[in-house]
């Protein structure tokens, strides 16, 4: 029996397990895959303060060594589900674990084209964030693949940095709000290769170039790049915990500033939960908020 059970060891998760251990409650946290998330594919953080620069992979880890020294429990496994009684049970598929309350900081991932390589080349080239990465291609020549919303942003902000921003969108038209199209349409150094999809990746150690189709003609084009963003949005994995944590259209845990879910003992924390951005910093927040009000509730009197 926890205290408290923690969902997902990015930054969320693992600084939620900080400050719950920092409050005297016992703690597990439970990882699927490997622990720090999304950041750890970030090369580079230059936006994350009291760090002028630090990679990924080093602030996830220094994140988890404090959890750990604090006493808090890791554990590898994969949720399948919750069940909600006197106490909560998790359902792992390797054990069942029980707490008193449970924290769901089971991230969003960012969705991919499936090509070969692809993996590989996350952060040796291939993006998902110009916030976090768009400065390493100053002046230079980089790709955005999407044509929506979150591309859009990805497009205006490259666009001041970047001697030139090719946009790869698969349709004949680009699907985010009209204000922003018309933003993206006059900028000068932003070309749009409609009805194109990226059907492979160039280069060695690092990408250097895209191979992409028109869906029209079916011609096939080498386009050489210095780096390129994938911008097409993000899934995340919400499904084992919708009984208990009501999910909006996208799939994402409605939860507001306070993190806590519609069951009393379940918040969520991160980039699972509905929230306007997803950034390392947003997501330790929550996981400081949490983390604060699953203590303030489990200290509260009995009524």
């Amino acid at each position: 029996m926890y205290d408290v059970i923690i969902i997902g060891a990015g930054p969320a998760g693992l600084t939620a397990a900080i400050y719950a251990r920092r409050a005297g409650k016992s703690v597990l946290v439970l990882e699927k895959d490997s622990f720090g998330g999304q950041v750890t594919f970030s090369p580079k953080l230059e936006n994350y303060p009291g760090f002028e620069t630090i990679s990924g992979n080093e602030l996830a880890q220094r994140m988890l060594e404090q959890a750990l020294a604090l006493g808090a429990d890791v554990d590898m496994d994969t949720v399948t589900g919750i069940e909600n009684g006197e106490w909560k049970t998790v359902i792992g598929e390797n054990a069942r674990y029980e707490a008193r309350a449970v924290i769901i900081a089971a991230g969003a991932r960012h969705r991919r084209l499936g090509l070969p390589r692809e993996e590989a080349f996350i952060g040796n080239g291939l993006s998902f964030c110009a916030v976090c990465d768009g400065a390493f291609y100053q002046g230079g020549h980089v790709a955005v693949i999407g044509g929506g919303n979150t591309a859009l942003q990805e497009i205006l902000l490259l666009s001041e940095i970047c001697q030139k921003v090719t946009v790869v969108q698969n349709l004949a038209f680009l699907t985010g709000e009209q204000a922003m199209i018309d933003r993206v349409l006059a900028r000068a150094n932003v070309e749009i290769r409609y009805s194109t999809l990226c059907v492979g990746y160039e280069g060695a150690d690092a990408l250097t170039g895209l191979c992409l189709r028109n869906t029209e003609t079916g011609a096939q084009t080498t386009l050489a790049v210095d780096g390129a963003f994938l911008a097409i949005g993000t899934e995340p994995e919400n499904l084992p915990f919708a009984a208990l944590a009501p999910l909006n259209e996208a799939g994402y845990i409605r939860a507001d500033e306070s993190c806590r879910t519609p069951t009393p003992g379940i918040f969520a924390a991160g980039d699972c939960r509905t929230k306007a951005y997803r950034q390392v910093a947003t997501a330790v927040a929550d996981g400081a908020s949490a983390a604060l009000n699953a203590v303030r509730d489990l200290d509260a009197p009995a009524q």
